[in-house]
């Protein structure tokens, strides 16, 4: 079976914020584990590139519209890299693929397709046309100005989906998560679902509308579509199906309902089958405020990358707030996670442990002749993929990092009782058992943290002579061997 899970393409008028790095690590994190679980795994992002508010970027920036595009999907490509995103699929919406994808996509669903007039504002920021009882004081619900169009377009019948939404939210209550945003949609939907526009004639900077002078699609529809075409759609459209059943979207809450209201429209119109779930993740603010250019309050994640590893900044948007929810990004907050978290419990759990067995000229002698201690937190090891994985499948990342630093918790407090140095100055077959323990422990919370923080995870391994790439390998008993030289994971600031 194929793991597949996406993030939002980012829409390339502005530039890369903490947000987008937010997104892209959870779907990483998701990513990972189910490598690491045997799954084979499909994992895609990308950029969204038409539209009127790119046009307007790429003239306001001085550059042609394609040299623009080129240019802000490198730095989304870039951000990628940043964070050590493990994606298979970077999809661009300028791609020729994609376009056939889109293309194919609008024929199937024709049949819900009419022409005819509009009148009404519009919202630029959002590229959404809104209703009058939605503007307050000229502003959109997004915050952005809305502008009077009129335009000929063409229309999707989203009317006559209302019901079979709601059937299917019903039918299927983990479709949309967290439980929040699923009542926010459901209340959205019952209160009544237009036709919905989807076309432009007013610029061209998008895809064209088949058979259609003058009219390119509806970014909304150009951007949904790209999550097919990642799956090979349309030309392996079997595989793509199936790969849509396994999909997860991992989605900012205020993009939510153009996933889980238009999106399953659409599908429900072209026969394709539904993802599984569509779960929208909350904002983060900077030290309480919102963030705003103005202000000068938005978080660069290169700049906090390069400030404090990649690995504890992935470690503290996933630990600060539990997924799903608001959260703030403030720096104190992330050096008090680093010094107490990472470097404390962490940290000085394997520096201890490996410095002890470094004091034997780095041999390790495995013993598995436990007493009942040591066997209680051996027994917590082995058991610990099981638990985390039922909190992964559903996206509970803050809750599988806690119950991580539960077992190091634990462990640290069982280096605390047994005292192994005293052990090495009279019992040294027990202390063969304690270290061979510990070692079980280290092994399973480097396996844990390995979505989390893949690069603080690889050092324990190298620390350990550790080979092993699944976590189906966890359970098998170390060998004697000799350890290589350890050093501080998280050394701390001078």
């Amino acid at each position: 079976m194929t793991f597949c899970v996406t993030t939002p393409i980012y829409y390339i008028n502005g530039e890369p914020h903490i947000g987008h790095a937010y997104a892209s690590t959870a779907a990483d994190i998701l990513a990972r584990f189910n490598r690491l679980d045997g799954q084979q795994v499909h994992f895609s992002t990308g950029t969204d590139e038409h539209g009127i508010k790119v046009a307007r970027s790429a003239e306001k920036s001085g550059m042609e519209v394609h040299a623009f595009s080129d240019f802000m999907s490198m730095k989304f490509r870039e951000m990628s890299e940043l964070m050590n995103i493990s994606y298979d699929d970077f999809i661009r919406t300028t791609e020729p693929r994609h376009i056939k994808s889109a293309q194919k996509l609008w024929s199937m669903i024709e049949k819900d397709i009419y022409k005819s007039k509009y009148s009404g504002w519009y919202d630029p920021r959002d590229e959404v046309f809104v209703s009058e009882d939605e503007i307050v004081n000229g502003l959109a619900p997004s915050g952005g100005k809305v502008e009077w169009m009129e335009e000929e377009s063409y229309f999707f019948k989203l009317s006559s989906y209302q019901d079979k939404l709601l059937e299917y939210y019903n039918s299927h209550p983990d479709f949309i998560a967290p439980q929040s945003r699923r009542n926010e949609v459901i209340s959205f939907v019952k209160s009544g679902l237009k036709d919905l526009c989807i076309s432009r004639s007013k610029f061209n900077w998008g895809i064209d509308v088949p058979n259609s002078i003058g009219h390119v699609m509806y970014v909304w529809i150009d951007a949904l579509a790209n999550y097919l075409t990642t799956f090979g759609f349309p030309d392996n459209m079997s595989i793509a199906e199936q790969k849509m059943k396994e999909c997860i979207h991992i989605v900012g809450k205020e993009i939510l309902r153009f996933h889980a209201v238009y999106w399953p429209a659409f599908l429900m119109s072209a026969g394709i089958s539904l993802p599984k779930r569509i779960f929208a993740h909350g904002w983060w603010t900077s030290n309480g405020q919102k963030m705003s250019k103005s202000i000068g309050n938005v978080i660069d994640p290169k700049s906090m990358v390069n400030k404090y590893g990649v690995d504890c900044i992935r470690y503290f948007m996933m630990k600060e707030v539990k997924f799903g929810e608001d959260g703030d990004f403030s720096e104190e907050a992330l050096k008090k996670r680093i010094s107490y978290d990472l470097a404390n419990d962490l940290g000085n759990l394997v520096q201890r442990v490996l410095a002890f067995i470094q004091k034997r000229e780095g041999k390790f002698i495995a013993d598995y002749n436990f007493s009942e201690a040591c066997s209680e937190l051996f027994n917590h090891s082995r058991n610990l993929i099981n638990k985390l994985r039922p909190l992964i499948n559903k996206q509970d990342l803050n809750g599988a990092l806690n119950v991580i630093w539960d077992l190091i918790s634990e462990s640290n407090k069982f280096v605390n009782d047994v005292k192994p140095w005293e052990l090495s100055r009279t019992q040294n077959s027990e202390l063969d058992s304690v270290l061979t323990v510990l070692c079980e422990s280290i092994r399973a919370i480097a396996f844990g943290i390995d979505p989390f923080m893949p690069n603080t995870a690889k050092k324990i391994f190298d620390f350990m002579n550790i080979k092993g790439k699944l976590f189906s390998e966890i359970n098998e008993n170390f060998q004697t061997q000799i350890f290589p030289h350890s050093y501080p994971l998280f050394p701390r600031e001078k």
